[in-house]
């Protein structure tokens, strides 16, 4: 912000001090010493004085895209430019029978807006604070306002549940505890005391305190992340992308081609004589509008897009929710699948794994204090025990003094005539045993042992005599305690992880785990879902990209990363030509997430990490992701096999208007002809096999593998017609049964292009093939139809002669089918 700072107050003098860096932001925290915000808070004046300037909680909420920027980027384009100059020449010309390719090219650009338009809302609606009040004090008084009302130097009032509304400094703390995972990804709630730093979007999970507001709207860390994750990007489709290349090179070809087209129809028509009929131009535009339009793959988006919405219908049943259609065909082709393990591996909570003893047995009443401490509710510990340990009521403490993650332990104090007397302690081994105490050392032993397979440990310590009130009031726990058992506590492991992750090693997919939790917990969960790797510490992991690429080559598994270094990673990972897909739950997680190939968020995510994601798994099941691949396999293999029957079409639609505007020849088809020969040979049958099931799998080059088995049959096409035109031109024909024949021959082959692409042929395959030889059979023989689309019967010369190079043109698409299968299934 630019604006001039507000009066100085003692709070305004504080950020004149020097700077402290906050960690996961790069941008300087003001140091604020506590007599800078007095805690009374700030005056009505103060308030207002910051909020005329600006420092105020709300973030902006400037759109990731406009629709504007929607619009222009899907209907003012080349490709729409010709296509609607074409559709306005031919309603000009009243020829709306020949106008039909306008509304393809409409449906096209629709779906496409509405895909980035839904794109658009999912990023605009992103919000990492999600608090709807913040407690303040202001004028010594607490007050409960908007998140957005808060301004810079309020004093905040934090208590268990709350959201931390704004980047603080913690004034003062009464065993205040945070829950910091969604944003570093580190488990186990944080310890504040007083000066600490506090980043908007933790909670509050434990204790109360204050904290003074150093960074506020776009200057928090929540706002900096949603904005960071805002930024509009579209999935990184091959096929799409492909696709979209490939409608460039056509639209620029078209230019040079319409004017070969254009001359060659005026010059067959009599020239350029301006003195030749009207009607004669009228017949050259019409022609020259045939020859762009079947240029043009109209329909090809449009399958492509329905192959995709397909596909995520299909998912949405099985609880999956795609947030962008071409996801499904990303996550097909991913080959590193990087996850991180709280909420994915794990179901993000602690359970209660096993009670060990120290000695030959456990001494009377252990479980009786166990039950009890369980009672005592308020922590993740207490939760985990009271699933295996009851209260029954009989234990009535002396002395109770509730656990908190400052001291790590906590402790009850029973009368003598209780069945569990004396002192019982529940904390952390190293903290509560006295080493030299006779059987602490073995115990001690035993809790590292546990502690470095990955299991979080506590020790349950007892002695005879009553707590004292002063070791009650003490930060350190009681003395002369004995180790009576140790506990252990494991993360709950999915079950469906190990099953999955094997799955996708079989599949050749590598797996990487990035967490925030110690490495040698991260480890230990690995090892449990089938990854037996060592874990690495990510504080050491280095910052230049080819020295973090070798790290990333030789391990798979980290803790302590961050979430700025998971996104390092992820693209790491991309620049060694890696697609990849990350899953993750936390706020912590977003960037990276956004990042990779493919973003995928569990049901038990945060808001922002779903919005940013591709797939969100609604029911939390990792074992949908095989389902996923095997439906992106499914949308590839039968987008290739669409894509190939269009671009065919192209192919032979550019050799004709060459050929014949090289020849000065009419072009042989009217546009109303070509609109029904490409839903006879194309557009109906690629909606079925658009839709059928399909289990080959991916291998790269789609283009490439399209275009190598396009090209050549779209020259055999043009041949074969090119063959029917000279036969014709030297008998005589009259032009419309010249285009007669010319219709049976193209049609002919491209219905066996459209069999052997649709090979292996299955019985829908082969009804959806057969309808159209039946369509075919109608359109040249039903009289409604011939007289529609112009075609009058053939003599039978020329229906000998179409039929015969439309046979022949077969048997070549035949032979470079079976070459095509053989040069491309050794790549599979």
């Amino acid at each position: 912000m630019t604006q001039a700072d507000p009066a100085q107050t003692g709070a305004d003098q504080a950020d004149a001090a020097p700077r402290i860096a906050g960690p996961l932001t790069g941008v300087p925290l003001p140091a604020s010493p506590l007599t800078a915000a007095p805690l009374t808070g700030l005056s009505a004046r103060e308030v207002q004085s910051r909020t005329d300037a600006g420092y105020t909680n709300k973030s902006s909420t400037r759109p990731s895209r406009t629709l504007w920027h929607i619009f222009r980027a899907n209907v003012l384009t080349l490709f729409n430019g010709i296509i609607a100059a074409c559709f306005l020449i031919m309603l000009l010309l009243n020829e709306w029978k020949d106008a039909l390719f306008g509304f393809s090219a409409t449906a096209n650009a629709i779906i496409g807006i509405v895909q980035e338009y839904r794109a658009k809302r999912a990023l605009d609606r992103l919000a990492v604070l999600t608090a709807p009040r913040a407690r303040v004090v202001r004028d010594g008084a607490v007050t409960e306002i908007p998140h957005a009302a808060v301004v810079r130097d309020d004093v905040l009032l934090l208590r268990a549940g709350d959201q931390v509304v704004a980047d603080s400094v913690v004034l003062s703390a009464e065993g205040l505890e945070l829950d910091e995972s969604l944003l570093t990804g580190e488990s186990k709630p944080v310890d504040k005391a007083a000066d600490a730093e506090i980043l908007s979007g933790s909670s509050v999970v434990a204790g109360t305190g204050m904290a003074r507001a150093v960074r506020v709207g776009d200057d928090s860390f929540a706002s900096r992340l949603t904005a960071e994750a805002r930024r509009f990007s579209l999935v990184n489709s091959e096929i799409r992308s492909s696709l979209n290349r490939l409608l460039r090179w056509i639209a620029w070809a078209l230019l040079p081609i319409m004017a070969v087209v254009a001359n060659g129809q005026i010059q067959a028509a009599g020239g350029w004589d301006p003195a030749f009929a009207s009607g004669t131009w009228r017949e050259a535009l019409v022609g020259a509008v045939a020859s762009v339009t079947a240029m043009i793959p109209l329909g090809l988006v449009l399958m492509t897009s329905l192959a995709f919405a397909v596909g995520a219908v299909r998912l949405s049943r099985n609880m999956v929710l795609i947030q962008e259609l071409p996801a499904v065909e990303v996550l097909a082709r991913v080959d590193m699948l990087c996850i991180d393990k709280t909420g994915t591996l794990t179901e993000g909570g602690m359970s209660f794994d096993a009670l060990h003893p120290v000695g030959s047995v456990f001494p009377d009443g252990l479980e009786l204090a166990l039950g009890r401490f369980a009672a005592t509710g308020g922590n993740a510990t207490a939760g985990c025990l009271a699933v295996v340990f009851a209260d029954d009521g009989r234990l009535r403490p002396l002395v109770l003094v509730p656990f908190s993650s400052a001291r790590k332990w906590s402790a009850l104090s029973l009368g003598r005539a209780s069945p569990a007397p004396g002192t019982w302690v529940l904390g952390a081994p190293e903290l509560v045993l006295d080493a030299g105490a006779p059987g602490n050392g073995e115990a001690l032993e035993q809790a590292a042992a546990l502690a470095a397979s990955g299991l979080r440990t506590l020790v349950l310590a007892h002695r005879s005599a009553a707590l004292t009130p002063q070791e009650a009031e003490q930060d350190g726990p009681p003395r002369a305690v004995t180790a009576a058992a140790l506990l252990t506590f494991r993360e709950t492991i999915r079950r469906d992880a190990a099953e999955t992750l094997a799955y996708f090693r079989r599949q050749g997919v590598q797996v990487k785990v990035f967490s925030g939790d110690d490495p040698r917990t991260v480890e230990s969960v690995a090892r449990e879902v089938g990854l037996a790797a060592d874990g690495y510490d990510a504080r050491t992991l280095p910052a230049d990209a080819d020295a973090l690429a070798r790290v990333l080559a030789e391990h798979h598994v980290f803790g302590r990363v961050t979430p700025a270094q998971k996104q390092a990673m992820v693209k790491a990972l991309q620049d060694q030509g890696h697609i990849v897909a990350m899953t993750g739950d936390g706020v912590n997680d977003t960037l990276a997430l956004k990042a990779a190939d493919i973003g995928i968020a569990m049901n038990t995510a945060a808001a922002a990490t779903k919005a940013v994601s591709r797939l969100v798994l609604l029911d939390g099941s990792f074992s949908r992701l095989p389902e996923i691949v095997a439906e992106g396999r499914r949308v590839i293999a039968n987008t290739e096999t669409v894509a190939t029957i269009f671009l065919t079409k192209t192919a032979y639609a550019v050799a004709l208007s060459v050929v014949f505007g090289a020849l000065l020849w009419g072009f042989p088809f009217l546009p109303r002809q070509m609109s029904i020969t490409d839903a006879l040979t194309i557009g109906i049958p690629a909606f079925f096999l658009a839709l059928m099931p399909n289990a080959g799998r991916y291998v790269p080059g789609f283009l490439r593998r399209s275009l190598a088995f396009a090209v050549p049959a779209g020259l055999v096409v043009a041949t074969a017609v090119l063959a029917v035109n000279v036969v014709a031109a030297l008998t005589g024909a009259a032009p419309d049964v010249t285009r007669t024949g010319s219709v049976l021959a193209l049609s002919v082959i491209a219905l066996w292009v459209l069999a052997v692409r649709s090979r292996p042929l299955n019985g829908w395959r082969l009804l959806v093939i057969a309808a159209m030889v039946t369509g075919l059979a109608v359109l040249l023989t039903l009289p409604a139809a011939t007289g529609f689309f112009e075609l009058p019967t053939l003599p039978p010369d020329l229906l000998a002669v179409s039929l015969g190079v439309g046979t022949a043109g077969s048997a070549a698409i035949e032979v470079l089918g079976r070459w095509h299968r053989r040069r491309y299934s050794q790549q599979s």
